[in-house]
């Protein structure tokens, strides 16, 4: 793959926490939620920071679609990504629930539907999603 942009992140303490991205630009604390197990409070989580990401880079896709199709999206367009963790039914490990909830006030339904579809081929988190990722796992000195 030809990569375009990199960036990095480092986590210490787990899921309570902090964690910052390599160029200084975010810091974040992290806190477990009680429905986990954990203390609640001030604090987010990794399921939140995904469903973040995942629904800005689903509406990137869906304006780069738009784009290509010269279909103009309003600019309150929104996506909501609903993002939920629990047990895998294997009892192996735990797995993420997602659903996305798109807004294209103004774009007609049988447009605004085959934008989703489109944009849900072409989203680097939607393609992670449907195919999984090869992870390289490498232990620092």
């Amino acid at each position: 793959m030809n990569i375009l942009y990199q960036t990095s992140a480092s986590a210490t303490g787990g899921r309570t926490g902090s964690a910052s991205v390599d160029d200084g630009s975010l810091t974040i604390a992290l806190v477990t939620p009680r429905e986990l197990g954990g203390p609640g409070g001030e604090g987010a989580n990794p399921e939140q920071l995904f469903a973040c990401g995942y629904a800005a880079c689903f509406l990137s896709a869906l304006r780069f679609i738009a784009g290509r199709r010269k279909v103009s999206l309003p600019e309150d367009s929104k996506v909501t990504a609903q993002v939920g963790i629990g047990a895998r039914p294997d009892g192996a490990g735990f797995s993420l629930d997602v659903a996305l909830s798109v807004s294209l006030p103004g774009v007609e339904s049988d447009v605004a539907a085959d934008l989703l579809q489109e944009a849900h081929s072409v989203c680097p988190y939607s393609h992670l999603a449907r195919e999984g990722l090869d992870v390289r796992l490498n232990l620092a000195a």
